[in-house]
Formats: structure tokens, C-alpha cells, sequence
């Protein structure tokens, strides 16, 4: 049974940094997809950052580019979401999700969306 606990949420003042960790157990698939997700109140799930089991197809939404890096370490089964420069609307709900689809298309990889597990998320609140 495929298992992902994210940790690392909090409460934290614009401008501040966070680390948002994901650990899975139970998934043993070497071609995969990773992702950050998040919600606020009121708004729809987006997804905020993606990675392969290559680590090649990394991909942001535009609002976190240049402040937000997600990254994983194999050995542990963990994958991760570096944090800076934190904004108020940053605000939400965090979840990990595993199981993507990872797709070879031309010349590259990339991750399509349709995860299959996700964990039960971490709250992270940007405000002064």
C-alpha cells in the first residue's frame, strides 16, 4: 500500500522560507512522476511543481518559478519542495502526489498529470 506523509508546513512571515518534505512508502516504481499540489480556500487544486524519476522534466507554474524548487532524494523516497520568498497568496493547503504519468514525447520526458496517490497535505500560511 502506497503511503506519502508531507511535513514541513507552517506558519511563516512574507518573504520567509520553508521546506515541505514528502516521504512515500510502498511505491516501488522506477518510472514515475512526482508532484506539489496545493489549495486554497475557495480555489481549485493547482498544481504548483512536477518532477520525473529522471529528474529531467521539472516544471513550475509561473507564480513560483525563480522562488520554489522540488527535488527528491531516491535513496530515501523522498521528495521535496524548497520554499523562498513566500508570499500571502502562497497560502494553502500543500499535497504530494505520486504515480503520474510520465510520457517520452519527441525529444524530451514529461509528466502529464494522473496521480494516483496523494497524501493528506501539510498547511503552509504566508502572513504578517
Amino acid at each position: 500500500q502506497v503511503q506519502l506523509v508531507e511535513s514541513g508546513g507552517g506558519s511563516v512571515q512574507p518573504g520567509g522560507s520553508l521546506r515541505l518534505s514528502c516521504e512515500a512508502s510502498g511505491y516501488t516504481s522506477s518510472d514515475y512522476c512526482m508532484g506539489w499540489y496545493r489549495q486554497a480556500p475557495g480555489k481549485e487544486r493547482e498544481e504548483v511543481a512536477t518532477i520525473d524519476s529522471g529528474g529531467s522534466a521539472v516544471k513550475y507554474i509561473d507564480s513560483v518559478k525563480g522562488r520554489f524548487t522540488i527535488s527528491q532524494d531516491t535513496d530515501k523516497n523522498t521528495l521535496y519542495l524548497q520554499m523562498n520568498n513566500l508570499k500571502p497568496e502562497d497560502t494553502a493547503m500543500y499535497y504530494c502526489a505520486a504515480g503520474g504519468l510520465r510520457q517520452w514525447i519527441i525529444s524530451a520526458y514529461y509528466c502529464l498529470g494522473g496521480y494516483k496517490y496523494w497524501g493528506q497535505g501539510t498547511q503552509v500560511t504566508v502572513s504578517s
